[in-house]
């Protein structure tokens, strides 16, 4: 059971019903990339549910959340930068 659900995460990452993304953006290692790559297909899609922030986000943090012990602790800190980039082209910075 297990090969089936990291089949079925991949396929939801490949082939997202709200998002169509930019092949192997999550494997950039430039948070600004996969934060603005993220944006643009989330506001040029016309299947998403929520708003454009809120599918953006979604994607980034299923990613993370899918990839779990798998990721290493540089790329995880890149991702997470990417959802402060993602705040931030959205207007929903986090004041400190």
């Amino acid at each position: 059971m297990p090969h089936a659900q990291n089949k079925w995460s991949g396929e939801v990452t490949k082939h997202s019903d709200a998002l169509d993304l930019e092949p192997h953006i999550f494997e950039s290692d430039d948070p600004r990339e996969i934060a603005d790559s993220l944006k643009r297909s989330a506001e040029h899609s016309s299947r998403r549910k929520g708003s454009a922030y809120q599918s953006a986000m979604s994607m980034l943090t299923f990613y993370i959340n899918r990839a779990g012990k798998t990721l290493d602790a540089k790329h995880r800190k890149t991702l997470e930068a990417a959802k402060e980039e993602l705040r931030k082209d959205f207007g929903r910075e986090i004041k400190h």
